[in-house]
């Protein structure tokens, strides 16, 4: 068995070696199960068990799996059949490629029950009620007590089996509207049996799979679970109900540690993983009130905590006894080992977007904005291979997709000059990370950045670099990586551009986002994008304006968001008092002297106005800035076009296109 030890000067309490009864941790990082979508048929393959080996790597001294099949009752295709004996082999080898870590593999046990992420109903869901989830309004089949008691002996084989195969535990997941939750909350257990009714009833599915799981498996299995701390529904489980739950679930001494999460299967789906616009540690107050009752049972913390120092903080001042990181150990994999050795601005950070979340929902694999290296090989610290000569690069273009070519090619030994029109890196990131809930952001360019200074990349800002000033670099290969430009909604006359009536989102950004003095009257912000730096501009808006108005031609906003993340987008939208109109699009009878937008349903062409308008802004698709391309191959170079200079898309498109070139040269 591999040990890693960690220094203790830096962060004492985080990388101070744990025992409690079972516990014995090498530090107090937990990796928080993630689904990776990299399950074949409810097989596991390679990619997976790297996924799980670069975590343990990395320095995390426990691991929780994404959720398996661990009851004959589940199929799903991207999760692991752990109910029989098919894959024992694989078992072995994914316990194996862990625990050789001194890193301790516990295997969750889930159901979604009547819950969906996904589009669309589910038609094999069970619950504990004839009872809608609150999103899809899936109404599941409601387990017979035969069912339950059967699901129970399931989950307790399937954790003896993972026993035998090298597994250290397992963590039952009873909070985030899953099954068990579903069983414990009135508002999905209206059952008159002895499942449902009171509390006491409510608690027996959980009680009675904890004590089944301890009866089948030896004295040092671990068991954990994540319980609900507030799911913040009505007849849901709120703070006092939790607090029940806790003391119950940690009465008999059978639970080796809990975690409190927040959220359910409804508008409140997005408190499971909160993103940029929460307080960092946004659930430390309520899991510190909790802690209180859960009988000296350890505690492990939870909700976005992304920082050593602050992980730091929560041990050392006693506040739980493990910190659980989730979404940072997929953007950095070696972040515990990067920490303990005072190597902080090495560190991929986490910036909470959820586009992890957003991959795994839509059923492709488990990706990062910040990490365009996921489950590979050598991951985990990787470094850039040297090229076997060296060559001379220009990179046009100093947002997030220029710099990481650009950072990766000097690494890899070759001569890069990176020319940039601003005078500050990022890009169209950096402008969003100046925004409301934006400023994670930063860490993507910023990380890029001082790794392009610590390789000797030239850094040409404030250059418009034109076919001149690239002809003049001598380059042997250009990376074209300029980015896009809002495009003028076509349904509009041009001379309202020229004349400067609507103007861009990103010009509206740079002009506002430094205003502090309110402006009055009203803003209208036209909705042609539907991503989250336009509803960051919104809440801009309506600082400074009294009425902020949203117009868009969907039926809603915020279409290609996360849904996780797009339910804390409509939620801000309605505190703040932001109107929203669907189906709607401005005409050509706007009258701009008289300060009225005109705009029409886009089916029934019925007119509206908006009197009063001190601003309209136009959020629109965006086109490719190319216009170096083609006489930069008419002069004979070899030109590459990324990020969005290639096609307009995502910032993971971004990192992971810029990191693609710059490790091909």
């Amino acid at each position: 068995m591999q040990t890693l030890n960690f220094p203790g000067d830096r962060y004492p309490s985080l990388f101070s070696p744990w025992r409690h009864g079972r516990l014995k941790l090498r530090n107090r990082i937990v990796h928080a199960a993630m689904t990776t979508r990299r399950v074949l048929d409810q097989t596991p393959t390679e990619a997976m068990l790297q996924y799980y080996a670069n975590r343990a790597r990395g320095g995390a001294a426990l691991v929780v799996t994404e959720p398996l099949n661990s009851s004959r009752l589940q199929t799903r295709g991207h999760y692991v059949r752990a109910w029989n004996d098919d894959h024992l082999g694989w078992l072995q080898r994914w316990a194996e490629a862990v625990e050789s870590h001194d890193c301790r593999l516990l295997a969750q046990i889930q159901d979604s029950g009547r819950g969906r992420h996904e589009r669309g109903r589910n038609p094999n869901a069970i619950g504990a009620s004839a009872l809608p989830d609150d999103l899809s309004w899936t109404v599941p089949r409601v387990l017979g007590r035969d069912e339950i008691r059967a699901m129970i002996e399931d989950f307790a084989q399937s954790a003896a089996r993972l026993e035998r195969c090298g597994f250290s535990g397992v963590e039952l997941s009873a909070g985030h509207g899953h099954l068990f939750h579903q069983f414990l909350a009135r508002r999905s257990n209206v059952r008159d049996d002895e499942f449902g009714g009171s509390l006491e009833g409510r608690l027996r599915f959980l009680l009675q799979t904890i004590s089944a799981i301890r009866a089948a498996c030896g004295s040092g299995f671990l068991i954990g679970v994540k319980l609900p701390g507030n799911d913040g529904l009505r007849d849901g489980i709120d703070e006092p109900q939790a607090a029940r739950i806790a003391r119950q679930v940690t009465a008999g001494g059978e639970v080796d540690y809990v975690a409190f999460c927040q959220g359910a299967h409804a508008h409140t789906l997005d408190w499971h993983v909160p993103d940029m616009h929460w307080p960092r540690a946004a659930w430390m107050p309520l899991i510190r009130r909790l802690r209180a009752h859960v009988q000296g049972t350890p505690v492990v913390a939870l909700g976005l905590i992304t920082d050593p120092a602050q992980a730091e903080g929560i041990i050392a001042r006693e506040e739980c006894e493990l910190v659980g990181l989730g979404r940072p150990l997929v953007t950095d994999p070696a972040w515990p080992l990067k920490a303990a050795q005072g190597r902080e601005r090495e560190i991929r950070y986490c910036v909470s977007c959820n586009t992890c979340w957003g991959q795994i929902v839509e059923g492709q694999p488990l990706a990062c904005d910040n990490n365009p290296r996921v489950a590979l090989k050598d991951e985990v610290d990787w470094h850039p291979a040297r090229a076997a000569w060296r060559r001379r690069i220009t990179v046009i273009g100093a947002g997030v997709a220029g710099l990481e070519a650009a950072w990766i090619a000097a690494a890899r030994g070759h001569a890069v000059t990176l020319f940039g029109s601003s005078a500050e890196v990022g890009g169209a990131t950096r402008l969003h990370a100046a925004l409301p809930g934006g400023e994670s952001l930063s860490s993507v360019y910023d990380y890029q950045y001082q790794q392009a200074r610590r390789h000797g990349v030239v850094l040409e800002l404030g250059i418009e670099a034109g076919l001149a000033e690239t002809l003049d670099s001598k380059p042997d290969r250009v990376i074209l990586a300029t980015g896009a430009s809002m495009i003028w909604p076509g349904f509009l006359p041009a001379e309202w551009r020229a004349d400067g009536l609507l103007i861009d989102g990103r010009t509206a950004a740079r002009a506002l986002s430094g205003l502090r003095e309110p402006q009055g009257g009203v803003a209208v912000l036209i909705d042609q994008d539907h991503t989250e730096g336009t509803y960051a501009l919104a809440q801009v808006l309506r600082r400074l304006y009294e009425r902020v108005v949203i117009l868009t031609p969907r039926d809603s906003i915020a279409a290609d968001v996360p849904l996780v993340s797009r339910l804390g987008i409509h939620r801000r939208m309605a505190s703040l008092g932001i109107e929203v109109v669907p189906f709607a699009e401005i005409t050509e009878e706007c009258a701009f002297e008289e300060a009225r937008i005109v705009y029409r349903h886009v089916h029934t062409r019925a007119a509206s106005a908006i009197d009063g308008v001190m601003l309209a802004v136009h959020c629109s698709a965006r086109a490719p800035r190319d216009a170096l391309l083609a006489p930069l191959r008419a002069e004979g170079l070899t030109v590459e076009a990324i990020g969005d200079c290639s096609a307009p898309r995502t910032l993971l498109a971004a990192t992971s296109e810029g990191h693609a070139c710059g490790a091909s040269i």
